[in-house]
């Protein structure tokens, strides 16, 4: 099993470039079973989660071939013989189940089991599920297993209870090809989900409201094939603007919208941080030791969950005492005990952590628990005096497209190991 070596202690400085959106890919990846043909995504990132997707797909019956050279792949998902997302695949990605829309919208049926992917806490799929219900789909569940079938979708006002990216994006693809007009109220605002609604769109679908709280989608017969670039990585972007502030470095951002990060760059200015946008990208600049600032995750536009873990390990360095409070996912908090490890001060209770600063971090061997929690410990790592090595570092490969030759190429002393 590999694992990562880092020497800390080294301002990372320099310029880095964003890869493609994994949250926006894997949605867009399962929309291509939506039309006959060939369709094409660019700027795909390399990743485990990527290639785990594809390969579900070529287990249905779809052609799958990916550059990862070229950051591009082309799906042909004319005809698929086996609608079945077996556990085997979709135990280990959670993503997985935004096939369940797609193939009961086009083939009328789907068998998919149900989700897993990190252990962050409970991630239930009954939205989707009580949507597809009142678009006509009769769902059975069967030896872990959800299966609908229904003749055609027909539309329906859905309201979300809590807005869920994954059930946004799944009940928009199901009722692109649906008859009759779907209206998806307090959805969530995702940048992932306007590339979604986008793609959709180059497809022929007819979608308004997309990144706002209300969507309406009116159905059509059918839909062509995409070309699309999905768009850069926001919690990569938002992962290395935290490297520079840790450090103390001084980075740029290449291939990147920080218009999607306000929130991450406002409370990176209240450390003391320096942020800017300049025609070149996002630069983001350490200034002394960071000052410690008060944090809630909530869904976009607010402070993102998948950034909680990675601010955690800035703050366990600043000056004074912050507070996270984690209102997104219960069990996000599973890289505190290894933060710990290293010297920091955390006091946790339920979903609130409470970090007092401390002078610097010591290096130690820790393991890495979930992707968000191992991409912390790795800046953790990076700011810590001595040596650390991040166990399980699978993990990080399943959101991070080569992290460790782009922090080399910042200065990093890091080293991937068996």
């Amino acid at each position: 099993m590999e694992k990562l070596l880092i020497r800390g202690g080294v301002p990372l400085k320099g310029t880095v470039s964003i890869s493609g959106s994994k949250n926006a890919s894997l949605p867009i990846m399962a929309a291509a079973i939506l039309a006959g043909g060939r369709s094409v995504l660019r700027g795909l990132p390399a990743l485990r989660d990527v290639l785990t997707m594809g390969a579900l797909l070529e287990q249905m019956g779809a052609r799958f071939n990916f550059s990862p050279d070229d950051s591009l792949a082309e799906i042909d998902a004319s005809e698929l013989k086996n609608p079945v997302a077996a556990y085997e695949l979709v135990k280990t990605m959670r993503a997985s189940v935004l096939v369940l829309g797609p193939l009961t919208a086009r083939y009328g049926r789907a068998k998919v089991s149900l989700p897993g992917g990190c252990a962050i806490g409970a991630r239930p799929i009954n939205l989707h599920l009580m949507g597809l219900e009142k678009m006509g789909a009769k769902i059975e569940l069967e030896g872990g297993y959800v299966i609908a079938k229904a003749r055609r979708l027909k539309g329906a006002s859905l309201y979300f209870d809590l807005p869920t990216v994954t059930g946004t994006e799944n009940l928009m693809m199901a009722a692109a090809l649906a008859k009759g007009v779907t209206v998806l109220e307090n959805a969530a605002r995702e940048p992932e989900i306007v590339d979604l609604a986008e793609t959709l769109q180059a497809m022929g679908a007819k979608i308004e409201g997309a990144g706002g709280s209300l969507i309406e989608i009116e159905g059509v017969d059918e839909l062509k094939p995409f070309d699309h670039e999905a768009i850069p990585d926001r919690i990569e972007t938002a992962t290395f603007a935290v490297a520079a502030a840790v450090t103390g470095g001084d980075i740029l951002i290449k291939n990147s919208r920080p218009e999607h990060l306000d929130a991450v760059s406002i409370k990176l200015r209240e450390t003391g941080a320096e942020v800017k946008k300049t025609p070149a990208g996002l630069r983001v600049k350490g200034n002394g030791r960071p000052r410690s600032v008060n944090i809630t995750t909530m869904p976009y536009p607010g402070f993102p969950t998948d950034v909680q873990a990675q601010f955690m390990a800035l703050m366990c360095i600043a000056g004074g005492t912050s507070t996270i409070n984690e209102t997104v996912f219960e069990n996000r908090f599973m890289h505190v005990p290894e933060l710990k490890r290293m010297g920091a001060d955390i006091d946790l209770q339920g979903g609130l952590a409470t970090v007092k600063g401390v002078p610097a971090l010591k290096g130690a061997e820790v393991m890495a628990t979930d992707l968000r929690a191992s991409a912390s410990l790795v800046l953790a790592a990076l700011a810590a005096e001595s040596e650390s090595v991040v166990h399980r570092i699978y993990h990080l490969d399943r959101g991070y497209e080569q992290m460790e030759k782009k922090l080399l190429a910042l200065g990093a002393r890091a080293e991937r190991i068996k």
